[in-house]
């Protein structure tokens, strides 16, 4: 059974940082990891995938450049390192993983799905 489990969620004032951490258990963390975001009445948005087979990243236009994911395979973790941030980046933020070669920009790809860590941005 996959746990995907987000932390680092919290408030900040508009131009700070936040770094989300996501800690996977019974997952081969080579395989397809992402990052979402949901607010409510909206659909969730993907904001930056881990494909696998190497370190190659996607990344949404509004947090490109701002936004920076990166993987530890020993510690089993998936982190979103977020600087800049705005108050249009306040939502809640999913942490998702998908076993297989192929690695899809939907969030309907993904099977495996943590319980988010809310960000606030004033």
């Amino acid at each position: 059974h996959v746990q995907l489990v987000e932390s680092g969620g919290g408030s900040v004032q508009a131009g700070g940082s936040l770094k989300l951490s996501c800690e996977a258990s019974g997952y081969t963390m080579r395989n397809c990891m992402g990052w979402f975001r949901q607010v409510p009445g909206k659909e969730r948005e993907t904001i930056a995938i881990m494909y696998t087979g190497a370190s190659s990243t996607y990344y949404h236009d509004s947090v490109k450049g701002r936004f920076a994911v990166s993987r530890d395979f020993d510690k089993r973790i998936l982190s979103l390192k977020m600087d800049s941030l705005e108050p249009e980046d306040t939502a809640m933020y999913y942490c998702a993983a998908e076993p297989g070669p192929v690695c899809g920009l939907e969030q309907s790809w993904y099977h495996y799905w943590g319980q988010g860590t809310q960000v606030t941005v004033s």
